[in-house]
């Protein structure tokens, strides 16, 4: 079982669930992943735990890592992308309409 830090998962899948369930740690792999690298993570563990997110089903995982400003992207079938200081990720296709806005991850406090 993996928690990320934050998740979304399609609403038919969702409907596939019990009320029990959805009361719990839900019982299946989100279809979108962010995990927040914090100072006292290793890189190699947090990629290791993004590719397994990946091989049970997730289509789309972003690893931001504040302290050297990059975004790992995961999907299914491709090579991680890493972008290189961006001010911001857009979850497309897989998320239309997603942007999310790194300068507050970047600079926390701002």
């Amino acid at each position: 079982m993996r928690s990320p830090d934050a998740s979304w998962v399609r609403r038919e899948r969702l409907a596939n669930l019990t009320a029990e369930q959805k009361q719990r740690f839900l019982p299946l792999c989100p279809d979108f992943v962010i995990e927040l690298r914090s100072p006292s993570d290793p890189l190699p563990t947090i990629e290791a735990k993004m590719h397994e997110y990946v091989e049970n089903g997730a289509l789309l995982g972003w690893l931001l890592d504040p302290e050297s400003r990059r975004v790992h992207i995961y999907r299914p079938g491709e090579q991680v992308r890493v972008l290189e200081n961006p001010t911001e990720v857009s979850g497309e296709p897989e998320l239309q309409g997603l942007v999310l806005d790194l300068k507050q991850v970047w600079e926390p406090g701002f």
